[in-house]
């Protein structure tokens, strides 16, 4: 979110971000699993209840509430809280609205020390720049929250303590995600971190909740007149999406998996904003091209009336475009990542920003590539490093089916 040099409020956007987490299980070593303390919970939920639900999801059936001032100041309920004060956005003079998104994000190993106060940059370096110049910015927080619990029966697991949506709401997010394979890591225990994290954050966190009602609500605010709604998700169908699948009493992550309780989820936003957009874990693991779960499950959230469906979890980039009138992003890579993968191109990363209009009309696309340095952190390219990460990023939209997103 763009920062104001004065004291105005921040302008909100109802952004319904639908993350579908698939999993996302570190190829690369684990070397440092240290505890860091449990946290606090994001705001409240825009569920209105779980009756009318056959399947017992407890997923929401109707939209819930959300408001937001005309002149663009943030309000708004539902998974998490409302932006901080003191941003300016810059859309077009349309009325349009830009979003940045990115890939995935933790605080493990060797990114662990950037939660440490710096004078000089931000927990994600030099591109924390470009996300908060966009009118909001989106990504995975790919850990679990708290200092408890015990392991999951799992290769790699990840936790970090609350500060991370600190620093992360200073490196210019505006919306946390964490529906995904790693966001309950610790058993109850830690998801009760987690959840008391999210209900302290600065900044929103959606696709985890104390129930699927919780977990399945949108964020839903105004950014400069603009209604936008955005929803977390995960189709990763591994441990988490098994055992801590949030249900009707049951606290967990939202799962792309049960697609009639995502799919609710997604026309209720539709009908609270125009502008919805779903934030999904999915994927195979360094694989380059999208499943075939993928593109039906992209094709019904289209159909649904997302604005843009877009995820990660793959460690490497996937191609992007359009479908139909929705912008599909199969997968953004790693972004502030502990370790190196032996997944081709894991290294490789950036920001999308696309503008949206206010009916909810994808009119343009800008990447900024950048490369993930040897502390883990997501620098941005220039030159031809910038031209030749551009040219490969435009190549892997090849085995797609979506045609070029608009410039």
């Amino acid at each position: 979110m763009r920062r104001a040099t004065v004291g105005t409020t921040a302008a909100a956007t109802a952004v319904l971000l639908l993350t579908a987490v698939a999993g996302c299980g570190g190829p690369t070593p684990a070397q440092d699993r240290t505890a860091a303390g449990g946290g606090a919970a994001s705001g409240t939920s825009a569920a209105s209840g779980t009756s009318g639900d056959p399947s017992g999801s407890g997923a929401p059936t109707a939209p819930g509430q959300a408001e937001g001032t005309p002149d663009g100041t943030a309000s708004g309920t539902a998974g998490g809280t409302a932006p901080a004060a003191g941003a300016t956005k810059g859309g077009g003079a349309d009325g349009s609205i830009t979003v940045a998104f990115a890939g995935d994000v933790h605080f493990e190993g060797r990114t662990a020390s950037r939660l440490g106060a710096s004078k000089t940059e931000t927990a994600l370096g030099p591109i924390a720049a470009t996300l908060s110049a966009a009118d909001l910015s989106v990504l995975n927080l790919e850990t679990a929250i708290t200092s408890r619990g015990k392991a999951e029966a799992k290769t790699y697991t990840f936790r970090t303590t609350p500060k991370a949506l600190d620093a992360l709401k200073d490196a210019g997010v505006d919306v946390v995600s964490q529906a995904n394979n790693h966001a309950v890591d610790f058993g109850p225990d830690g998801l009760a971190d987690t959840l008391a994290a999210k209900a302290a954050s600065p900044i929103p966190v959606v696709g985890i909740g104390k129930d699927a009602a919780e977990a399945y609500a949108p964020y839903v605010t105004t950014v400069r007149g603009v209604k936008v709604a955005v929803l977390g998700a995960s189709q990763v169908n591994e441990i988490t999406n098994q055992k801590w699948r949030a249900g009707a009493h049951k606290p967990g992550i939202a799962s792309a998996l049960d697609e009639p309780a995502l799919l609710r989820a997604v026309t209720a936003a539709k009908a609270q904003a125009p502008v919805v957009l779903v934030y999904l874990h999915w994927g195979d693991e360094g694989v380059a091209c999208p499943t075939r779960a993928q593109t039906s499950l992209a094709k019904k959230l289209a159909d649904a009336g997302a604005t843009a469906v877009v995820g990660t979890h793959a460690h490497t980039m996937l191609g992007s475009g359009m479908l139909g009138k929705t912008y599909v992003a199969y997968g953004f890579g790693n972004f502030l990542w502990y370790g190196t993968s032996n997944y081709a191109a894991s290294d490789e990363t950036g920001v999308t920003t696309l503008t949206v209009t206010a009916d909810g009309r994808v009119t343009g696309e800008v990447f900024t590539p950048a490369h993930i340095d040897g502390r883990g952190v997501p620098v941005p390219q220039n030159g031809n490093a910038a031209r030749t990460a551009q040219q490969r990023r435009d190549g892997l939209r090849g085995c797609t089916g979506l045609a070029a997103a608009p410039k």
